[in-house]
């Protein structure tokens, strides 16, 4: 049973959004969910369970990072939960990338220790293709532009490798984060659907580093919220 998500099979919907900050996953719950219940709130990990638009579906944070975000995603399994979709945040890699842009992740280079601890070969982390065909189609339908393309996962924010940035835009990388990674690599290993959706937060190429002010975050974050509900839920 979880230790650190205390809850009960049954307690979680079989969908769910993944937001790393706790505070978030609390906004899109009080914001977007009807007949909200909290489910956890260990070491500060808020989950909440409820229903939009008739459809039942949980919230849950993972902090930050792939270690934090395996543990909490290994006792969702347990828990019973099989659509888990990421909502983060990225540095956006290339330059024609713009503040508050939204990504669909179809990929995540491994730059982290969590996932080469998992799978100690070369291993490419893949999104399910049924949540990215779904999210493309949900963002299409709220006329919501998005990029779809791989990511990095990292375990670093304040990279001493500066010339790294470049190196992955020039290989096409979209965005860098942290933690999916792990997340399309327990989905494959798990045998559940695991996708993300990216707001770009900051922007870290050509020389410059750019940050998103916390108002034009707030609309990016709400935008993403509306594909990602619409992804994680769709046939369901």
């Amino acid at each position: 049973m979880p230790i650190h998500i205390r809850a009960e099979p049954g307690d979680y919907a079989e969908a769910v959004l993944l937001p790393g900050d706790p505070l978030r996953a609390k906004y899109i719950a009080e914001t977007y969910l009807d007949d909200v219940v909290q489910t956890n709130a260990e070491r500060g990990m808020l989950g909440f369970r409820g229903s939009w638009e008739g459809k039942d579906v949980s919230v849950q944070s993972t902090g930050m990072g792939c270690p934090s975000a395996a543990i909490v995603i290994e006792e969702l399994v347990m828990l019973g939960c099989r659509r888990i979709l990421r909502v983060g945040t990225c540095g956006g890699l290339q330059p024609h990338h713009r503040l508050g842009d939204m990504i669909v992740a179809l990929s995540a280079v491994p730059q982290d220790g969590t996932t080469s601890t998992y799978v100690r070969e070369p291993h490419c982390p893949t999104a399910d293709f049924g949540l990215v065909h779904a999210a493309v189609h949900a963002a299409k339908e709220l006329d919501q532009p998005i990029h779809v393309g791989p990511v990095v996962s990292s375990d670093v924010f304040y990279n001493p490798d500066g010339g790294q940035y470049q190196r992955w835009s020039d290989r096409g990388i979209l965005g860098v984060e942290m933690e999916a990674a792990i997340l399309f690599t327990l989905g494959a290993l798990r045998k559940i659907q695991a996708g993300c959706l990216l707001t770009v937060s900051d922007i870290v190429v050509e020389g410059e580093f750019t940050r998103i002010s916390d108002e034009e975050l707030r609309a990016a974050v709400d935008r993403m919220t509306r594909v990602g509900l619409a992804t994680v839920t769709a046939g369901h």
